[in-house]
């Protein structure tokens, strides 16, 4: 019964964090809407969609859960993560060429496996030393974010502002006999910026993202890029992403640092 008794409350906890993703899912869905009603009465507004797609790898990931009591262990020096491909879609308006709004949606999961060089005390279960294991690190990101484009200088054009962005993240650990996972959804508050060079009418260079930096931990997404513009309203562009960052309190330590090689394509209306 008491065994019973906890998978209840487990699966009860789980269905309130499912219920705060949803619900945190529908908040930003409404800010979209609201955004594109406000956009389309303008005539100047501008819609573009963005689609990003590539590989990523993990240069580290390391983990210890709980914070406080958990063992240290490496998703990528004590296990072995497989770089796999990757999808992102934006969809930005743009109005009076100074006001930019856009809605960001970057699923992410890795899956890495090994054998444990040592015990491994893990969100209440303790993995032996030489266990096969697998892993997952999922870290999807949901994004509303606001920029204000600055009056370009010659070829210079630069935007700063700010996103607001819904993490929902998971850590699954198991073996044949044993299996945990630590999730967490959190909002987190950051700083977005874009830099952009045109070299001709066709080609340009760029360095933009997502970043802050807090005592509790920080969090880095960005890109540089090449892009060609095949015509006025179609551009493709290549790249590198980097993504990294983590927390370390009580609760959870992990910090992780994702390497993107990225193609997108964007399409304005």
């Amino acid at each position: 019964m008491r065994f019973a008794s906890k998978r209840v409350e487990h699966d009860a906890e789980h269905a309130i964090k499912d219920m705060e993703v949803i619900m945190k899912i529908l908040a930003l869905t409404l800010g979209v809407v609201a955004v594109i009603v406000v956009a389309s009465s303008a005539a100047d507004a501008r819609l573009s969609i963005d689609i990003e797609s590539g590989m990523v790898g993990s240069l580290y990931n390391d983990v210890r859960i709980p914070g406080d009591t958990g063992t240290d262990f490496s998703l990528t020096d004590d296990l072995e993560t497989d770089s796999a491909p990757f999808f992102r879609a934006r969809v930005t308006y743009t109005l009076s060429d100074r006001h930019t709004f856009s809605a960001l949606y970057a699923p992410l999961t890795l899956e890495a496996e090994g054998v444990a060089p040592g015990d491994i005390a893990y969100e209440g279960e303790t993995f032996p030393e030489g266990s096969r294991l697998n892993g997952s690190y999922t870290f999807n990101s949901y994004r509303l974010t606001y920029r204000y484009e600055f009056t370009p200088r010659g070829k210079w054009s630069y935007g700063l502002g700010f996103t607001g962005k819904i993490r929902d993240a998971e850590i699954k650990v198991e073996s044949d006999e044993l299996s945990s996972s630590k999730t967490n959804v959190g909002f987190v508050p950051l700083l977005n910026f874009r830099v952009r060079y045109d070299v001709s009418d066709r080609l340009a260079l760029s360095l933009e993202g997502d970043a802050l930096a807090a005592p509790q931990g920080r969090a880095e997404d960005v890109l540089l890029a090449v892009h060609y513009g095949l015509t006025d309203s179609v551009e493709l562009r290549g790249g590198y992403r980097l993504v990294e960052g983590g927390a370390d309190n009580d609760e959870v330590y992990n910090f992780a640092y994702l390497s993107y090689a990225s193609l997108g394509l964007t399409v304005t209306f």
